[in-house]
């Protein structure tokens, strides 16, 4: 399956990562600035390889090859107009997240798509953790009965530097803040357990430490699902003096589940009114990861090249990155309006946010 690379800053050494242990054809990647195409394939012993053709120009980089498959981890502002510029020519795309910017961009993107028969997998690779896998197991199988709600939690830590190395983030046009960057995959996994079907939510965020950014620093909000469920969001990057936790909880009338560590790899509760051999061993699973991005991209490609191959819906598909999306606008909506905002969000931007702190 060939293969091409678009952005190679901070997340793209997990993507080519997930290129090699997937065994895939390797035939361009693309950067707008050279040294950064080279540094991530340095890190897999990649620099030599002269069969992978090196662009600055993305529109280049695919009108002169043919691709099966192509992943999209530029900045995000530019996810959509990339990835429909892909899907217009028939190419399969990753997008990491966010897979847009705005409730339009989205709806677009899923418009060509099913127009086109191009197969989209939005990069919420959290899905694939072995605590989150076995979660959704239980949830699925009936085992917490009536949900009663649920939280996300993501405390972590970014600091000036982190900031200073890209330009682009903490912009409304280009990032968005702390729910836009960091936290959406903890909101994914939270709107996805929960039911999906969201009937309003309450928000608050503020820019309490970054001033020299646009954007958000922390935001908390109250989730309204339509089963009846209810949910909290907490998320930030103000957590002295570094990442602290990314906590799922999921409360049930007959289980309790809470997945813990650095971004939910772990089970750190595990409780269910009719117990199973295998409960035991889920209590205190942990899953090993060498960065706060996880393991999931290698999984989440086996599942797109599966999905492309026996012609079927990728696991995380266009509608998950859309829901994502949403969920985070919502917020965004309903700081900019003071009030809670009913689902669905016909049209939000993040750009609507410009001049809120």
């Amino acid at each position: 399956m060939r293969y091409g690379l678009i952005g190679c800053g901070r997340i793209s050494t997990n993507h080519v990562k997930a290129v090699v242990n997937n065994h895939l054809e390797f035939v361009a990647a693309c950067d707008v600035v050279p040294e950064h195409i080279e540094n991530v394939l340095s890190k897999h012993d990649l620099q030599n390889d002269a069969n992978i053709k090196r662009y600055t120009d993305y529109k280049k980089m695919v009108d002169e090859n043919q691709f099966d498959l192509i992943a999209i981890a530029t900045e995000s502002g530019i996810h959509a107009e990339i990835a429909l510029y892909c899907i217009e020519r028939g190419v399969n795309v990753i997008i990491e997240k966010p897979m847009a910017m705005s409730i339009a961009d989205a709806d677009k993107i899923i418009r060509l798509s099913e127009e086109k028969g191009v197969k989209v997998s939005a990069c919420h690779q959290n899905r694939f953790n072995v605590a989150v896998q076995e979660m959704r197991k239980a949830l699925e199988a009936g085992r917490f009965g009536k949900l009663s709600h649920g939280s996300i939690h993501v405390r972590w830590n970014r600091n000036k530097e982190y900031y200073t190395q890209a330009p682009w983030r903490g912009t409304w046009a280009q990032d968005g803040g702390a729910l836009m960057n960091q936290c959406i995959h903890g909101i994914d996994l939270l709107r996805w357990m929960m039911g999906e079907e969201v009937e309003e939510v309450y928000g608050v965020t503020r820019q309490q430490f970054h001033h020299y950014l646009e954007a958000e620093d922390i935001g908390m909000a109250v989730v309204k699902f339509k089963n009846g469920a209810v949910a909290t969001i907490e998320g930030t990057t103000n957590v002295y003096p570094q990442n602290l936790e990314e906590t799922l909880y999921l409360f049930g009338e007959k289980g309790t589940v809470k997945l813990g560590g650095k971004s939910t790899n772990n089970i750190d509760v595990w409780d269910f009114a009719e117990e199973t051999e295998k409960d035991e061993k889920n209590k205190g699973l942990e899953e090993q990861t060498s960065n706060v991005y996880g393991n999931g991209h290698t999984s989440l490609y086996a599942d797109m090249i599966e999905a492309i191959e026996k012609d079927r819906k990728p696991y995380v598909d266009a509608y998950a990155g859309r829901n994502a999306l949403e969920l985070v606008l919502g917020i965004y909506k309903s700081q900019k309006e003071g009030k809670a905002v009913k689902f669905p969000i016909q049209e939000f931007a993040s750009q609507d946010m410009a001049g809120e702190f």
